[in-house]
């Protein structure tokens, strides 16, 4: 007998003993926690704020009848096999970034960031109202998994290194750490790319294991201290210009969850994504600012170096098109993004560019 089964029969039993004592209170009948696996290391800027916002705002809104349990990599399980933990039912859900499993599908790039993809803002506009969440759940019927997005790091640096890249040419031999399809697109330039979890990135940059990374953006850098082993410091980056973050529930413990459980999970990720974001965004500069104080080069890529990384990017994506879900999820992304930019471009675009021109900053 199953689990499920065995409860269930095991509350029809009681029922007689039930009717002779007093009711328990519905508040007591409803309490559930929920196991959530993380690729987080516990207080890592950004990321692992953005698992413990999810956690404080699922508590809050259920009045403390709805739980979480958040696990560190190494708790429970290993900081890349947080996506097999959840789709088995070893853990309830997980909160990650879903392109580290492109091999389990590469349409899960999305649900993350693909090369030259979409800001923050535009990724939320296809997810919510552009049909990207239907197409993250039909992704997750696949390995048992209910797709949620909870959180966003914003436009990510373009990284860490030891030397400047003068042009693409620098990439070829270099040693260096890049999820996703991003880490592809440094492999058509000649890159070694490695994906290496969070927690193991400052030894593997000091010991010269890598000879560069990228991680966020300076707020969750400096907390990092990848400033004190490398000086030059890639502002804007290709690959993650609006990351974001993935709360997946295994597929039977959300439909086993009662609709208003289903709601709670659903908003406060929508919640976690608004809090957590602004607050990266509001400390990136004056994290930056204490980055060049201690000597970090803040620079960008050439306009050479930007025109190589778009070629090995079409390549990367159209390589994928014969999967049939990733070529639907491609066009619906690329779709809203045409979308959003063709007013962003037109509005916020203009405007920030004429602010500087005529005020600075």
């Amino acid at each position: 007998m199953d689990r499920r089964s065995f409860l269930k029969t095991s509350a029809l039993g009681g029922t007689a003993a039930a009717a002779s004592t007093l009711a328990a209170p519905a508040y007591a009948q409803g309490k559930r926690t929920l196991t959530m696996v993380t690729s987080w290391p516990r207080g890592f800027a950004v990321l692992d704020d953005a698992a413990s916002y999810l956690e404080q705002f699922v508590s809050a809104m259920s009045d403390g009848q709805l739980t979480i349990d958040k696990k560190a990599p190494g708790e429970l399980v290993g900081a890349f096999e947080v996506f097999d933990a959840v789709s088995s039912g070893q853990a309830d859900m997980y909160h990650s970034a879903d392109y580290y499993f492109i091999g389990q599908h590469p349409a899960y790039a999305y649900y993350t960031a693909v090369p030259f993809g979409g800001t923050a803002q535009e990724v939320t506009n296809w997810y919510e109202h552009g049909g990207g969440q239907e197409l993250h759940d039909e992704l997750g019927e696949i390995f048992n998994l209910k797709g949620l997005l909870a959180g966003n790091s914003g436009s990510q640096s373009g990284g860490w290194f030891r030397n400047e890249i003068n042009s693409a040419d620098d990439f070829n031999g270099l040693k260096f750490r890049m999820p996703g399809l991003g880490g592809k697109v440094l492999g058509k330039l000649g890159a070694s790319v490695q994906n290496i979890p969070g927690g193991e990135l400052y030894q593997a940059l000091s010991s010269g294991a890598l000879d560069g990374l990228e991680w966020v953006g300076p707020m969750a850098d400096e907390r990092a201290g990848f400033q004190e082993v490398a000086k030059v410091y890639y502002t804007a980056g290709f690959h993650e210009p609006g990351s974001a973050l993935a709360a997946n529930v295994n597929l039977d413990v959300w439909n086993d969850l009662t609709p208003q459980h289903q709601a709670i999970l659903q908003n406060a990720s929508r919640a976690t994504t608004f809090v957590q974001l602004s607050e990266t965004l509001a400390n990136n500069g004056a994290a930056l600012a204490r980055l060049q104080q201690q000597g970090v080069k803040t620079l960008q890529f050439s306009d050479d170096v930007w025109d190589a990384f778009g070629a090995a990017s079409a390549e990367v994506m159209d390589e994928n098109m014969g999967d049939e879900l990733f070529a639907k999820t491609r066009a619906s992304f690329e779709e809203s993004l045409a979308n959003s930019a063709s007013w962003i471009n037109k509005s916020d675009g203009y405007y920030v560019a004429q602010r500087v021109r005529v005020l600075g900053g």
